[in-house]
């Protein structure tokens, strides 16, 4: 048995013992160990964690031997999936060649022990027929180097698959990774639903765009003269849908959350998919999320803001931008949050003038080049004036705040003050912790 073979008879086995395909990451073990290759070679490729690819494993070589009977793990993997195909399942891989396991958009997964004899990519009325994938990631960028974010991956693939949730927002300052995170995720989960589909709300600015756009995927191929509404597809089927760039449909120099006249549509959208019964989730990524969401909250709902990276992961960015990590370079990390893309930025800036961590150390303040100063300008232009007010008031600060000390020095109404740190809050330009509000060092440099 080639490895294609073994790989196949693998997620066969792993469908019958589960109900569940074989996810991205367990693909890559299966395949790398067939390969030969050590769980360290196979954690660099998947840009995760060596324990965390070990523990997977594990979990792996379990479920494969309680449903084999005998013990499998690394060593014996091929061997003894092959012998039990010679001892058990004569025919059997002719049988697993046509269920096309891997396959993206063509015929549709099922058990082992239902051939397909449909079309590809026809829908029967065969209730353990299951459903055939249509994917259309077209808008969803390229993935690079993935850094760890182990347990945001791990917490939205719970709520995900476990929970069911209906609504997930993913926030934070530009540049954190929302965007990588949110593509890394859906290479783990994409074959958990029929539809899967990326888009940027920067070429979907209104609702009807986005649900003609929806709509021509679901019904392509379909003879139907007339479309259902989004709702019934939704409910119909099981869909994830990726809404990128959400900030597009806010208005600048508002507070947070204030649709645009031709977006305000998108506010009953998002009330209907998180209030009405249906077996789809949506993924809101961007600098904000919309106040209807975080207004009330609902078991179907869920928000994950995006911190800075850890400092074994930010060190590595440094390393590929050929920035030299040195021992004492975890303050430079923190004064720049951990913030994937402002860390590159800075370090090559550093790399094309030749200076090193040691000698921006000795230096105050730190550097805050022009590339850095534009990618920042992009969330300032959405920020109100009070919002612009306040910010200045509070990069005259060394440490954070507290709420009673900014009541006193604010030069707005109490009122104005608590919904513009909402707004702050909302838009990751604020944090706050034990009562206090902070802003990082960049950004009080920045619009100091």
């Amino acid at each position: 048995m080639n490895v294609d073979e073994v790989l196949k008879m693998a997620d066969a086995l792993v469908f019958a013992k589960t109900g569940q395909h074989l996810d991205d990451l367990q693909q890559a073990i299966a395949r790398g160990t067939l390969q030969g290759k050590k769980y360290s070679e196979i954690a660099q490729e998947k840009h995760c964690n060596e324990s965390y690819v070990r523990d997977v494993g594990a979990k792996l070589w379990q479920t494969l031997s309680e449903e084999l009977g005998e013990e499998v793990k690394k060593s014996n993997f091929r061997s003894t999936i092959q012998r039990w195909q010679i001892d058990h399942v004569t025919n059997f891989a002719q049988d697993v060649v046509a269920i096309s396991s891997f396959n993206t958009c063509g015929q549709a997964r099922q058990p082992p022990d239902i051939p397909n004899q449909n079309p590809e990519n026809q829908v029967t009325s065969n209730p353990q027929q299951s459903p055939t994938f249509h994917h259309d990631l077209s808008e969803m960028p390229k993935l690079g180097n993935f850094y760890n974010r182990t347990a945001e991956l791990e917490l939205l693939k719970t709520l995900i698959l476990t929970e069911k949730a209906q609504i997930l927002t993913i926030t934070g300052m530009i540049g954190m990774g929302k965007t990588a995170l949110g593509i890394k995720l859906v290479e783990e989960i994409k074959h958990e639903f029929e539809y899967v589909i990326w888009r940027s709300l920067e070429t979907c600015p209104t609702v009807a765009q986005l649900q003609n756009n929806l709509t021509e995927i679901f019904t392509e191929g379909d003879n139907q003269t007339s479309r259902l509404p989004l709702m019934k597809y939704l409910q119909n089927h099981r869909c994830l849908i990726i809404l990128d760039d959400i900030n597009y449909l806010f208005r600048r120099g508002e507070l947070a959350g204030h649709y645009q006249p031709k977006s305000e549509d998108y506010r009953s959208l998002f009330k209907q998919i998180k209030e009405r019964s249906h077996q789809s989730c949506f993924i809101l990524m961007g600098w904000e999320y919309p106040r209807e969401i975080a207004q009330i909250k609902h078991p179907n709902t869920h928000n994950l803001i995006l911190r800075g990276l850890d400092t074994a992961s930010a060190h590595q960015i440094i390393a590929q931008q050929g920035l030299e990590p040195e021992a004492n370079g975890s303050r430079f990390i923190d004064y720049y949050q951990g913030n994937p893309l402002w860390l590159k930025t800075v370090a090559n800036f550093m790399v094309e003038l030749g200076l090193t961590v040691s000698e921006l150390l000795a230096n105050q303040p730190f550097l805050l080049p022009q590339d850095l100063q534009d990618i920042l300008q992009q969330p300032l232009a959405y920020l109100s004036e009070p919002e612009k007010q306040l910010l200045s008031l509070l990069a005259k600060e060394d440490e954070a705040i507290a709420l009673v000390k900014l009541l006193e020095i604010a030069p707005m109404p109490s009122a104005d003050l608590l919904n513009t740190l909402q707004s702050l809050s909302r838009r990751c330009w604020l944090e706050k912790t034990d009562r206090l509000y902070r802003m990082s060092p960049v950004l009080r440099q920045y619009l100091g």
